[in-house]
């Protein structure tokens, strides 16, 4: 079963997918990732770009989040996030876009920046490393902006340019999943460019 752990809709019990659609971030790993980032979370902007159910978009925004725009490609996980959305009370701060992680990137160049990101893709299909290249080269993030990365494997840029872009923050392994945090590479001294 999974909730929302704390903030204004703790205990809310969420909507999941059935079947082997998504892999739900399990409820060790989403304490630890929100215990790596709760200083960081009152008053932000936050992207979850394969949003599977909502629930790291929505524990952000109950704890304090300032908007959460929540992308999955299908339209199952897009009603369950819709469901959890009005059952936590959040759906008033929050935009729902069924779109391909890719298209969806492409389309916001200069629109929006985000000071938090969760990427949580399906592990087999390696999309991490287009998703943080895409992140940077259309100017998507906050100098100091956090991207939580979580994976099946330690390696999550796929070359050493998109490696040149981020700072590794932490890393920890829960289970089969690996979480990275970073930092845009260039938002560190305030110079730079992605």
């Amino acid at each position: 079963m999974m909730r929302i752990i704390t903030g204004t809709a703790r205990g809310t019990k969420l909507v999941t997918l059935e079947g082997e659609m998504t892999r739900p971030t399990t409820e060790r790993a989403k304490e630890a990732i929100f215990s790596m980032i709760q200083f960081d979370i009152e008053g932000r902007r936050v992207l979850d770009l394969f949003a599977g159910s909502g629930q790291m978009g929505l524990e952000a925004l109950s704890r304090g989040a300032e908007h959460a725009t929540l992308v999955d490609q299908a339209k199952a996980p897009i009603g369950v996030i819709t469901q959890n959305a009005q059952k936590t009370r959040l759906n008033d701060r929050c935009r729902i876009v069924c779109a391909d992680y890719a298209d969806f990137l492409r389309n916001r160049t200069g629109a929006e920046k985000y000071d938090i990101v969760f990427l949580d893709p399906p592990y087999a299909d390696n999309l991490l490393p287009g998703a943080l290249r895409l992140l940077a080269e259309r100017r998507l993030l906050n100098p100091n902006a956090l991207i939580v990365c979580e994976s099946g494997s330690e390696e999550i840029f796929g070359d050493a340019a998109t490696a040149a872009k981020y700072s590794v923050l932490r890393t920890a392994h829960y289970g089969i999943s690996y979480v990275t945090l970073l930092t845009p590479a260039w938002g560190k001294d305030g110079e730079g460019k992605a």
